[in-house]
């Protein structure tokens, strides 16, 4: 079966143009599974490239999981989708969100294992009745598609906060997304093709685990400590897996609960720039009272750093609003991609939202927030301390304790008694790349909504 050639797209290389090419095919079922690729020497020649260049766009398909080298036959597709007629990396992506399926669900008596605090900390507060309604008439222009970019006050606001958290931005620094993880989407498909590969923290983020699978891009995790990435580990990482980029999050992080500590970030910069590797930094935490200011992109000032933010955690998931800040050349690129895959986020929700803002709602909500969230953690992880249980890190920041399971404890298998009991718990294996790490043997607590003596009595009957 012949290969479809085509011309070749700016600004990407030869290899991977070919690799796009090829992948196309196979995906689209013009290729199929057990096809035999052509040989490096003969399709170095059909393309008109280098053989080095045939080789490095056969090894992103292998990356990919699309082709498999097999001694005596070449380069072979192994492609092929699930019964349900979905492509393979879309079956595994999906398995990978499996848990935020679960949370969707509202059938748990406790989430313990939700992602987010309760509505009565955020749409159901004080707060809720400039949510319910705009309180003003919306300009006629509320109604146009506007700037890809996003409405300009509101990122003016953004970009006036940032500065006061000494991150060096303007508003042509600032993209306007339907919240963080539209933010990941739209870097990881600006940024990285199938076969590359990236560092992520493990344990870490597991819906970016699912979007990263979705682009059939390559996942290695980096060990997560108490106060940040390992960073002779992110060195190792960076010197053998040639990645493009590194997803980490500084604050309050995912499911960890740990913050990065000031040397460490010093040092996980230092190592990134020595190989120009770019960072993304998830921060949904910043504005919360108590957050540093030893997060990357302020010591760094987005030169090789690219953080997001969302009003998520902190707001309303139901709003769907977040932020990419970064260089401008960067902004300009991904504003670009958000115009072709969604033309532009919510005018009337980001008129809500730089409302609150301006008129000071919103930190007033913060202030309240704050304080709810610093008495909920010291409440829980007293509780769990004085049970005998053991935590990762001396969590300050945001909602998430990690809690270590003793030995012989499965977490999959406490999750499922945990739903028995109608309690909902997240299992820290869904956290990570290795399913064998000694930091998948954990549970992470959400603890704006733990301190429930039905959690503390299940635990302490389980777990002993």
């Amino acid at each position: 079966m012949a290969i479809a050639r085509k011309p070749s797209d700016p600004g990407t290389t030869l290899a991977g143009n070919l690799a796009t090419r090829l992948r196309a095919q196979i995906l689209s079922g013009g290729l199929p599974e057990g096809h035999r690729l052509p040989s490096i020497r003969k399709a170095a020649g059909e393309f008109g490239v280098s053989k080095n260049t045939v080789v490095e766009a056969y090894e992103r398909l292998v990356l990919g999981n699309l082709v498999a080298a097999k001694g005596g036959s070449g380069f072979v597709v192994i492609y092929r989708g699930d019964d349900s007629g979905r492509p393979k990396h879309v079956s595994e992506a999906v398995d990978i969100a499996s848990l935020l399926n679960a949370q969707l669900s509202q059938n748990f008596e406790i989430r313990v294992g939700d992602g987010r605090p309760p509505a009565s900390w955020t749409e159901q507060s004080e707060i809720k009745r400039h949510l319910s309604g705009t309180g003003r008439i919306m300009p006629v222009a509320a109604d146009a598609y506007g700037s890809a970019l996003g409405f300009l006050p509101l990122r003016q606001q953004i970009a006036s906060r940032l500065q006061a958290q000494q991150v060096a931005v303007k508003e042509d620094g600032l993209l306007l997304t339907f919240g963080a993880n539209h933010a990941l989407d739209l870097i990881i498909r600006a940024m990285l093709s199938p076969g590359d590969t990236v560092l992520v923290d493990e344990p870490g983020y597991y819906p970016l685990f699912a979007k990263l699978t979705l682009a059939q891009v390559r996942i290695v995790g980096v060990r997560r400590l108490a106060d940040g990435p390992d960073v002779e580990d992110l060195a190792a990482k960076i010197r053998s897996e040639r990645p493009k980029l590194f997803f980490t999050q500084s604050l309050g992080h995912n499911p960890t609960g740990g913050s990065i500590s000031l040397p460490v970030a010093h040092a996980v910069l230092q190592t990134a720039m020595r190989t120009n590797l770019v960072i993304v930094e998830d921060d949904p935490f910043s504005d919360l009272p108590t957050a540093a200011n030893s997060r990357l992109a302020t010591l760094d000032q987005l030169n090789n750093v690219i953080s997001i933010g969302t009003f998520a955690k902190t707001l309303s998931a139901s709003l769907r609003s977040g932020f990419i800040a970064a260089r401008s050349d960067r902004i300009a690129t991904l504003a670009e991609l958000k115009m072709l895959t969604s033309v532009n986020s919510s005018g009337h929700v980001e008129r809500l939202l730089h409302r609150l803002l301006a008129d000071g709602h919103y930190d007033r909500h913060l202030k309240r927030l704050g304080q709810r969230s610093d008495a909920a953690m010291n409440q829980v992880r007293a509780q769990l301390l004085r049970a005998g249980h053991r935590l990762y890190a001396d969590a300050r920041t945001g909602y998430y304790l990690y809690l270590m399971l003793p030995d012989g404890i499965d977490d999959m298998m406490l999750a499922r008694d945990g739903a028995k009991n109608s309690i909902f718990i997240a299992p820290g294996s869904l956290f990570c790349i290795d399913k064998n790490s000694p930091l998948a043997k954990a549970i992470r607590i959400n603890v704006s909504r733990a301190d429930d003596p039905k959690f503390y009595e299940f635990l302490l009957r389980r777990l002993q």
